[in-house]
C-alpha cells in the first residue's frame, strides 16, 4: 500500500484516512471542502476529535451548544493561528460553512476524560524551529501540554528551499526517549501548482518511500524518518495529526544525519 493518499480534485472529501484504511489503531484524519451553505454532521463515536478551520469561517453545533463563526483566515500560509474545537467522544456534530471553508478532523480512541472547547489562535503557541534553510515556522494546536485522551495536532509552514521534519527523526518505539506514534501530513502548496517530496524510511529500509507531494496530499506515517523538502518557489505547509499508546512526543533523529545539530 502506498503511504500517499492523493487529494480528491473535486468534492466535499479531499482526504479521508481511517484506521482500516491505513493499516494502523490510532489517527483518523479528514479534510472537508465547503462551499457556503454546506453542511456536514458527523457523530464522534468512541473518538475524540480536534476540528481545524483551516481557512474561512464555519459555525458548530456540538450537542446543544453553537459556536458561531468561528475561523480566522484566508489562508493557511497567513500569519496567523487557526480556530479549533475539541470534541469528545459521544457527542453529535454540525458544522455549516458561512462562505468557502476548509476544516480538517483530527481523531483517535478515547473515552471521555474531556470536556469540549473552542481553542482560541491566541492560545495557540507559535514557534520557530531551525536555522538557515532547515527553518520552519510552527502552531501548536493540540499539544500534549493542552487537555486530550491520544490526539496531538500542529501546523507548519516550511518556506520555499527549506527542509522540514529535519535532520530526519522518528517516534515508533516505545521508551523514555522515543514514543510510538501513528501520523498524517496534509500538504498544502503556495502557489498551489507546486509540489513538494516528502521521504518515509527505517533504519533497515524495510520501508522507504519516497513521494512527490502535491497540493491537498496526504501522507501516511507508520513508523520510520519522513523528512519533507519544499523546492525553490514553492511554501508548504502540513497539517500533522498524531496519536498513539500514549500522549507525548518524544522522537529519535536518524544519528546519520544528526550531526548537523552540533555546535559550530
Amino acid at each position: 500500500m502506498s503511504l500517499l493518499v492523493k487529494a480528491a480534485q473535486s468534492g466535499r472529501v479531499v482526504a479521508d484516512v481511517t484506521p482500516e484504511s491505513a493499516g494502523w489503531r490510532h489517527v483518523g484524519f479528514k479534510a472537508l471542502r465547503l462551499a457556503a451553505g454546506d453542511e456536514e454532521t458527523l457523530a464522534t463515536g468512541a473518538r475524540e476529535f480536534c476540528m481545524t478551520v483551516l481557512t474561512g469561517q464555519v459555525d458548530v453545533t456540538v450537542g446543544g451548544q453553537r459556536y458561531s463563526g468561528l475561523g480566522s483566515r484566508h489562508s493557511v500560509f497567513d500569519d496567523l493561528s487557526p480556530t479549533a474545537v475539541y470534541v469528545p467522544p459521544g457527542r453529535d456534530v454540525r458544522i455549516v460553512a458561512r462562505g468557502a471553508a476548509e476544516v480538517a478532523l483530527s481523531s483517535a480512541p478515547a473515552k471521555g476524560l474531556h470536556k469540549e472547547r473552542v481553542i482560541a489562535p491566541e492560545h495557540m503557541a507559535r514557534s520557530v524551529r531551525g536555522e538557515g534553510s532547515n527553518t520552519r515556522y510552527v502552531c501548536d494546536i493540540l499539544p500534549q501540554t493542552e487537555p486530550a485522551e491520544g490526539l496531538l495536532v500542529v501546523e507548519v509552514v516550511t518556506p520555499a528551499g527549506h527542509a522540514s521534519s529535519y535532520p530526519p527523526h522518528k517516534h515508533d518505539t516505545a521508551g523514555e526517549t522515543e514514543t510510538v506514534l501513528e501520523e498524517t501530513y496534509y500538504h498544502q502548496l503556495n502557489p498551489a501548482q507546486g509540489f513538494a517530496f516528502q521521504r518515509v524510511y527505517t533504519d533497515d529500509r524495510s520501508l522507504d518511500e519516497t513521494m512527490a507531494v502535491e497540493h491537498r496530499d496526504t501522507v501516511l506515517v507508520p513508523r520510520g524518518y519522513h523528512p519533507c523538502v519544499a523546492p525553490h518557489g514553492y511554501d508548504l505547509y502540513y497539517l500533522n495529526t498524531m496519536a498513539g499508546p500514549r500522549r507525548h512526543w518524544a522522537f529519535r533523529n536518524d544519528p546519520a544525519h544528526e550531526w548537523m545539530l552540533a555546535p559550530r
